[in-house]
């Protein structure tokens, strides 16, 4: 039966081993900031918390009408002490002084005062909370952005609060001329956006495949019952069509202007295409120098396809080679080399592929996962040497999954001794320290990478840049409160929680306690976070949501800020999420937290 006094024991217990910890963190808590003190300190004290399994303490507690802890994350120490006067109350015991061990400066926050100290945090870092929402929204940039105001225009008066430019895509030119549109524009409030610069760091990458036959499919639009609803169109010469699919003509210009002027609609045209069919063409539209055509059945066209016409033949020009890829299947042999020339595409195992760092090939061992393109591919290392690493499919879809060259390679079980900040990420910093408003940093997973970003800002005086740590791998989850003390030497802080590839190295199936995990750690920290990857994705690129997204968006209001990634609707799924975060911020707030223990985190 549970006792008052066992409870008053054990919370007590739980509360010296708190302090113990913050004992045992002196030196680390001396380097940090004196405005992320307050925030350092609980930080650690989380971490001690959930090193221990609180949930059969947390039933107990709720069984005498206490708070069950389920919401101290922002004050763990502050909670601790409230519980432990509750408990006292209920044996008639006068609330005794604070402790003999906190002064002025260590007073133990609340889990309320913790969370203000979050939201003021949140504001230097994202900017200010809208009227109809607290979360910020940050959006991806894409390429036509450099050229084209009115669309940043649209997606600022959609409710974007921060601009995200990858610098992995684009040049510096294009970033300033995104930035300069970004900052030509306000909020309704009168705030202008920020701007966040993504370093690409450490770029992963399949090699090269040999590029495949000059061909190109082109084939008519048919219902379910293989009915042609309407006919492919094609082009040839000087001729405007927004539906034909214009194919370039070799040889002389003169002698296909003379066969093209004398084409008249109707005529029917005839050829043999790259895989030897037999194929017709109709003549739909004529103009002085081009035509279009259509065909009722499947065309592959190739460089050198020949066009015969009553009044001459026309050929087919320079096509783009397409791109290649290799099938692979469960059982089969991928083989990585150091090499990254361009390999042939095989139908076989083994499939031999480049891939575009050394690392692996230093670290690896047998029986190492590897995956690859956003893990479609699981595979184990079998055998391994300075220049190739063999690998065999583990998991692959049931008809085969395509391997294609430039997709990325997750090595989840290995430690590549990768620095998160490359040579190229070093050359941008200048450009990030005259342009951003905040940095944000890939594929950091220790300590001392965050000290060598800050080192790098610090020699361009750009300590007015704030940083973001983008949690993108299992390490950078375990490493993530090394990582956040060490930042707090910095001004304005964040995390973002990049889900693609933290799902792909940990799994999707224990990818949802990871987040949660992260949001509450952030919390605990008083660290503003970023809900990212594949928000509202769909949306943004078809104009259509799921309702998996609809669900997984609503679940972002939990987070400071959320980011949506490009698409040609990217402006409605602004529209959409800022409504999504207004309506679910007056429903939902976080919920009590089951607190096992955690062995991932230690300090």
């Amino acid at each position: 039966m549970t006792t008052i006094s066992s409870l008053i024991d054990d919370v007590t217990a739980l509360r010296d081993a708190v302090l113990e910890a913050e004992a045992r963190q002196t030196e680390a808590l001396g380097r940090v900031l004196d405005r992320h003190l307050v925030s350092a300190r609980n930080l650690i004290h989380y971490v001690e918390v959930r090193s221990h399994d609180l949930r059969e303490l947390q039933a107990r507690l709720s069984d005498v009408g206490i708070s069950s802890l389920g919401r101290m994350e922002a004050g763990v120490l502050g909670h601790l002490e409230t519980v432990l006067r509750a408990l006292r109350a209920q044996l008639g015991h006068t609330p005794p002084p604070e402790p003999a061990e906190y002064d002025d400066q260590t007073t133990p926050v609340t889990p309320a005062q913790g969370r203000q100290i979050l939201e003021a945090n949140a504001t230097q870092l994202l900017g200010p909370e809208r009227p109809e929402r607290s979360q910020r929204i940050m959006v991806t940039m894409p390429s036509e952005a450099a050229d084209d105001e009115e669309l940043v225009r649209g997606m600022v008066e959609a409710g974007m609060d921060l601009a995200r430019i990858n610098c992995a895509h684009d040049d510096e030119a294009a970033w300033a001329a995104m930035t300069k549109a970004v900052r030509s524009y306000s909020r309704p409030d009168g705030y202008m956006p920020l701007v966040a610069m993504d370093l690409a760091g450490p770029k992963l990458r399949t090699g090269p495949l040999e590029p495949g036959p000059e061909v190109l499919k082109i084939r008519p639009r048919r219902d379910v019952d293989g009915q042609v609803l309407k006919p492919a169109l094609v082009s040839f010469g000087d001729i405007e069509h927004d539906e034909a699919t214009a194919l370039p003509l070799a040889g002389d210009a003169q002698a296909n202007r003379s066969i093209l002027e004398h084409l008249q609609a109707g005529e029917e045209l005839r050829l043999t295409d790259a895989r030897g069919s037999s194929r017709k063409l109709r003549v739909e539209e004529a103009g002085e120098t081009g035509v279009v055509v259509s065909a009722k059945r499947t065309i592959y066209w190739s460089t050198g396809t020949e066009v015969h016409t009553d009044h001459g033949t026309l050929v087919i020009g320079d096509l783009p080679e397409v791109e290649q890829s290799m099938r692979v299947h469960i059982g089969d042999e991928i083989v990585l080399t150091r090499s990254m020339e361009p390999r042939p595409a095989v139908a076989e195992s083994p499939f031999v592929i480049g891939c575009s760092l050394t690392e692996p090939f230093k670290t690896i061992s047998t029986g190492d996962r590897v995956l690859f393109d956003d893990g479609k591919i699981t595979a184990m290392v079998t055998a391994h040497s300075d220049d190739e690493i063999r690998v065999q499919v583990e998991e692959a879809a049931p008809n085969g999954t395509k391997l294609k060259a430039e997709k990325g390679i997750n090595f989840p079980d290995t430690d590549l001794g990768l620095a998160a900040l490359t040579a190229e990420d070093l050359s941008h910093i200048p450009f990030v320290a005259q342009h951003a408003d905040m940095v944000n940093m890939s594929f950091v997973h220790k300590a001392s990478d965050v000290a060598e970003l800050m080192d790098a800002l610090a020699a361009e005086d750009a300590q007015h840049v704030d940083i973001t740590l983008k949690i993108e791998t299992v390490e950078a989850f375990e490493q993530l409160p090394r990582m956040l003390l060490e930042a707090m030497r910095w001004d304005n802080i964040g995390v973002m929680i990049a889900r693609g590839d933290l799902a792909v190295e940990a799994g999707f199936a224990r990818m949802a306690e990871l987040q949660e995990e992260i949001l509450w750690l952030c919390e605990a920290a008083h660290v503003p976070s970023i809900w990212a990857t594949q928000v509202l994705e769909s949306l943004a690129k078809s104009g259509l949501p799921s309702r998996a997204e609809i669900t997984d968006a609503a679940s972002a209001q939990r987070a400071e800020g959320v980011m949506l990634n490009k698409g040609p609707f990217i402006t409605e799924a602004i529209t959409e999420l800022s409504d999504i975060l207004h309506r679910m911020g007056s429903h939902a707030d976080k919920k009590r937290d089951m607190l096992r223990e955690l062995r991932s985190w230690n300090l």
